[in-house]
């Protein structure tokens, strides 16, 4: 069982941009499967941002269809990057990542990063 570690979340002005990244507290690779990023937690109050699958890399949107979250992979440090850009205060919350696409289906979450947009 895969388990995912946040980290990257802090206080970004509006207009801004914030990385977040993704790893893996053991050995297992995160190459092996699609990893999404989140707002909120599971269940309901969750959405999804964006996600990238592990078998070709592609990025795909989720429950948001923003491009303002840009997801990217990095094999070689088993990491999986979420660039929020031009940021709004709405993006203020807890992000996670785990494994899929949609909050209500994904699975293995992590702890989660606060982001913070205020000026």
């Amino acid at each position: 069982q895969v388990q995912l570690v946040e980290s990257g979340g802090g206080l970004v002005q509006p207009g801004g941009s914030l990385t977040l990244s993704c790893t893996s507290s053991g050995s297992e690779s995160l190459n092996l499967h699609t990893i999404g990023w989140f707002r909120g937690g599971p269940g309901k109050d969750g959405k999804g941002l964006s996600c990238i699958s592990g078998t070709h890399g592609l990025a795909q949107f989720a429950d948001s269809r923003e491009d303002r979250f840009i997801i990217s992979r990095a094999s070689a440090k088993n990491t999986v990057y979420l660039s929020i850009t031009a940021a709004k205060a709405e993006d203020t919350g807890v992000y996670y990542c785990a494994k899929g696409c949609f909050a209500a289906q994904a699975t293995s979450w992590g702890q989660g990063t606060q982001v913070t947009v205020s000026a």
